[in-house]
């Protein structure tokens, strides 16, 4: 199994469980309705997952170990959601089970995403949608150095892990090698401006970059020292306290027939 690069720490969490239908998921929206049954691949800590319960009719979360999936099975106590382990590899289901398949930034740590939508699309007999960043076209103001090596030292991370960061870019791609004839594709951005959103964002990723799995995973492979990555700490909450302060996130977002 692929190691996930970000690991399941607080400083994670703390991220992942801002992600919510509206603001992950949006694209989709108007594909869905009431009637429907939705498999939600890599469902994290179960935010969307939850906001999918009031819009479908069944939801079925998934992860690939159960440390991972019990932290959805914490916050979702909804009678139409069953969580289940599962590899998107090996999807235990009968073709087209579902009429949705969702991925919200799972396939940028997948090492055959290609392979992973082929198994969501044989499970599929409607739609496959998958949202992912993109590393590389992130961006920020005003310079700091620290932020820089920030992002070379994640990718190199992710691509030891088998990953792909800049994954968004490569959704339409990917889907026409899996197969899908009709591929919508689109694109949306979180933005971090305010004093709130700078303290809140820059101070996760300092945070993160010292304490999480991305810490360990950095030091084991000999890419970065601890006073490297309390260097880059510092450079997040530098940038966090500047007032022009601002930084953008672009995904990539796919809706898949066909």
């Amino acid at each position: 199994m692929p190691r996930y690069t970000h690991g399941h720490h607080e400083a994670v969490l703390r991220s992942h469980r801002t992600r919510t239908v509206a603001n992950s998921a949006a694209y989709l929206l108007p594909y869905l309705n009431s009637e429907m049954s939705l498999l939600d691949v890599g469902c994290g800590p179960g935010t969307i997952t939850a906001d999918f319960a009031d819009l479908v009719a069944t939801v079925t979360a998934i992860e690939p170990v159960a440390e991972a999936l019990a932290l959805a099975q914490d916050h979702v106590q909804k009678p139409n959601v069953r969580f289940e382990v599962a590899d998107v590899f090996t999807l235990p289901y009968a073709d087209k089970t579902f009429d949705v398949v969702h991925a919200h930034q799972v396939l940028q740590h997948l090492h055959d995403p290609i392979a992973a939508l082929r198994e969501m699309r044989r499970v599929s007999k409607g739609i496959v949608a998958a949202r992912d960043s993109d590393y590389t076209a992130f961006a920020w103001y005003p310079a700091v150095p620290a932020l820089d090596d920030w992002l070379a030292l994640y990718k190199k991370v992710a691509y030891r892990n088998g990953g792909e960061p800049d994954a968004g870019r490569r959704l339409f791609a990917w889907a026409r090698a899996a197969g899908f004839t009709d591929v919508a594709a689109s694109a949306s951005v979180w933005c971090y401006a305010t004093p709130e959103e700078r303290s809140w964002w820059g101070g996760m990723w300092a945070d993160r970059i010292l304490q999480t799995a991305i810490a360990e995973q950095a030091e084991a492979y000999g890419y970065a020292t601890r006073s490297d990555l309390q260097r880059i700490s510092d450079g997040w909450r530098e940038w966090a306290d500047l007032a022009d302060g601002w930084f953008s996130l672009l995904h990539g977002e796919i809706i898949c027939r066909g």
